[in-house]
C-alpha cells in the first residue's frame, strides 16, 4: 500500500520548470501543449505566447518547416530520434508519446543548450591564457621596472622615473583586470547550490570588511534582518561584494553616505545616495568592461556588476538598475526559486 502523496499537474509541472534542459510538447498537429521555464529562456517566447499555437505561427518559414518535419520524423519512427535544432539552443532530442491505444499522441522535445557549453570552453580557454599566458610578460615588465627604479635611480631622470612608475601602474590594473575575468569565469563555471541563505548576515561581513579597508571614511550601512534566500551562499556573497563594494566606491565624494539592503516582496534591493548614473545608459551597465563613469572619476574594472548579473541568471532570477546623476542608485535582484514557504 502506498504511503506517499500522488504528485499533481502542479508538481510536476514544477520539477519540469526546474530542468537545465528546454522541454517542450506538441500534439500530432503541431500545437504546442507545454514548455518549461528553460524553453522560454532559449528561444525568448513566454508560455502564454507559445502554448496552443505552431512553429508556423512563431518562427520564420524555414525553420518552422524543419522542427515541423523533425516531429513528423519521430511519430514516423515510433522511437527517440537526435536533430540539431537551433531554436532552443542545439542538440535535441524528438520522441513520441503514446496514449492506452499504443497510438502516438504527441511528441516531446529535450533540448540542451549547446551555447552554454561553448561558452564555458572559451571562458576555461581564457581562465588557462589569463593564468599561464599572460601574467608571465605582466610580471617580466614590473620586475625590470622596479630594478631600474632601484639599481639605476642614479642615472635616471624625474621624468623617466615617472614613466617607469606609470608602467608599474598600469601592470597592476592589468592585473586587477585579469583576476576580475578569472572571477567571472568562476561565476558562470562554478556548481550552483542551492540551500538556506542568511542574506542579512552576509551583507553585515561584507560590509565589516569595507569599512575595514577605508577606516578614515564615514558610511552609514542599513542592513535589514532577516533576509533571506534560498541559493547558493558563496555566490551570494559575491554578488553582495560587488554590489555593497559599488555602492561605497560611489558613495566616496559624499560625507554623509548612506547604503541599505532590504527586501521589498520578492527582490532584495541595494540603495546607496552616491554618484547615481543617468538611466540611458541602464541598459549596458550589466555587461562586461562598460563603465558608466570616467576610470579617473571611480576606478574598477568594469566586471563587477557583469559578474552579478551571470550569477542571478544562473539563479533564475533577474535584476535591474535605477538611478540618477548625483542622486544615488538602487540595484533591485531577485534568486528565482524562494524555496520552501
Amino acid at each position: 500500500m502506498s504511503t506517499g502523496t500522488t504528485a499533481g499537474p502542479e508538481q510536476l509541472m514544477a520539477l519540469v520548470d526546474h530542468f537545465p534542459a528546454a522541454i517542450s510538447l506538441r500534439d500530432r498537429q503541431g500545437r504546442y501543449l507545454l514548455v518549461n521555464h528553460e524553453f522560454e529562456r532559449q528561444t525568448g517566447r513566454r508560455r502564454d505566447e507559445v502554448v496552443g499555437r505552431t512553429d508556423h505561427d512563431l518562427f520564420p518559414a524555414p525553420v518552422a518547416d524543419q522542427l515541423r518535419a523533425d516531429d513528423l520524423a519521430a511519430l514516423e519512427r515510433g522511437e527517440p530520434i537526435r536533430v540539431d535544432e537551433r531554436v532552443a539552443g542545439g542538440s535535441t532530442v524528438k520522441f513520441p508519446l503514446r496514449g492506452d491505444d499504443g497510438r502516438a499522441y504527441a511528441v516531446g522535445g529535450f533540448s540542451l543548450d549547446d551555447s552554454e557549453r561553448r561558452r564555458a570552453e572559451e571562458l576555461d580557454a581564457l581562465s588557462y591564457s589569463v593564468s599561464h599566458d599572460l601574467r608571465a610578460p605582466l610580471r617580466s615588465l614590473d620586475g625590470y621596472s622596479q630594478i631600474l627604479l632601484e639599481e639605476h635611480a642614479d642615472g635616471l631622470s624625474e621624468e623617466a622615473r615617472r614613466y617607469l612608475e606609470r608602467i608599474q601602474a598600469n601592470v597592476e590594473r592589468m592585473t586587477h583586470m585579469f583576476d576580475a575575468l578569472l572571477e567571472l569565469s568562476r561565476a558562470d563555471r562554478s556548481q550552483l547550490r542551492r540551500e538556506p541563505a542568511d542574506v542579512s548576515a552576509l551583507a553585515r561581513e561584507v560590509a565589516a570588511d569595507l569599512v575595514a579597508s577605508g577606516p578614515g571614511r564615514d558610511v552609514r550601512f542599513d542592513i535589514a534582518d532577516g533576509l533571506l534566500a534560498h541559493g547558493d551562499p558563496h555566490l551570494i556573497r559575491l554578488v553582495l561584494q560587488n554590489l555593497l563594494g559599488n555602492a561605497y566606491k560611489f558613495t566616496s565624494k559624499r560625507p554623509d553616505a548612506v547604503i541599505s539592503v532590504t527586501a521589498e516582496n520578492d527582490d532584495f534591493v541595494v540603495r546607496d545616495n552616491g554618484a547615481g548614473f543617468d538611466m540611458r545608459h541602464a541598459n549596458r551597465m550589466f555587461d562586461p568592461f562598460q563603465r558608466l563613469h570616467p576610470a579617473g572619476e571611480f576606478g574598477g574594472t568594469g566586471i563587477g556588476l557583469a559578474i552579478v548579473q551571470r550569477i542571478v541568471a544562473r539563479h533564475g532570477g533577474r535584476i535591474d538598475a535605477a538611478g540618477e546623476p548625483g542622486a544615488g542608485a538602487a540595484i533591485r535582484f531577485n534568486l528565482g526559486d524562494r524555496g520552501p514557504r
